[in-house]
């Protein structure tokens, strides 16, 4: 499957490097454009099966979708524009950070490529109450899961380490802090809800104070 990773050259390039191991991936580089507004904008680009949009223009991003083809918003611009989108193409998603995606969309492309990148999925081992072993087996694009994930390697399963995951996953991700539609602390709270999940078949008792029933609760902290 031909992924193209459509940017006006500030955000995806690291979504690139990770996707173009998986699939066969394509940078496209397109202009950001000087004005609010732009009239009938077309984009002569290079055809693919999937697009993956990180530009920040709204108009250059319908125009993306006026091709017709799958197109996932790794920049969305809110529910309106969402709506919009999908008047004019059905096969458009929007997740809330790119770690939400799901491959349960119904359209063929792009619950292909969620197979591999999106909602984080673990398989944990646990030594002497340290996590021995941590196999990422899908991860945001940005690659930000499997970098925070090796730096709690040898570390106690315990409440401190879940925050440090989570500032991790923070200082990684590149989406911003406190975002409209996209934030650093959705993206760890995410992930620490992911790695929880995965260790759910342990046996924690003593270890941890957690409540995983509570963990929306969690905030991290991050000054990221």
């Amino acid at each position: 499957m031909k992924v193209g990773i459509v940017s006006d050259g500030v955000y995806g390039d690291r979504a690139y490097e990770n996707i173009r191991r998986v699939f066969d991936a394509l940078w496209i580089e397109v202009e950001f454009p000087s004005t609010p507004i732009v009239d009938d904008m077309k984009l002569d680009i290079p055809l693919c099966d999937l697009y993956v949009s990180y530009v920040r223009h709204p108009d250059v991003a319908l125009a993306l979708i006026e091709l017709g083809r799958p197109v996932i918003l790794a920049i969305s611009f809110g529910l309106g524009f969402l709506r919009q989108a999908l008047e004019i193409n059905e096969m458009v998603v929007a997740p809330e950070t790119m770690c939400s995606l799901e491959d349960n969309t119904g359209i063929k492309e792009i619950d292909v490529f969620a197979k591999s990148f999106g909602r984080p999925e673990f398989k944990t081992n646990i030594i002497d109450g340290k996590f021995s072993r941590i196999e990422v087996l899908r991860g945001a694009p940005c690659g930000s899961t499997w970098i925070a994930s090796s730096d709690i390697i040898g570390r106690r399963v315990c409440d401190e380490t879940l925050r440090f995951f989570g500032l991790r996953v923070c200082h990684y991700c590149r989406a911003p802090r406190l975002g409209r539609t996209c934030d650093k602390e959705k993206a760890a709270l995410i992930h620490v809800k992911q790695l929880l999940n995965s260790l759910e078949h342990e046996n924690l008792e003593g270890l941890m104070n957690f409540d995983i029933k509570k963990l929306m609760e969690y905030k991290v902290n991050s000054t990221s």
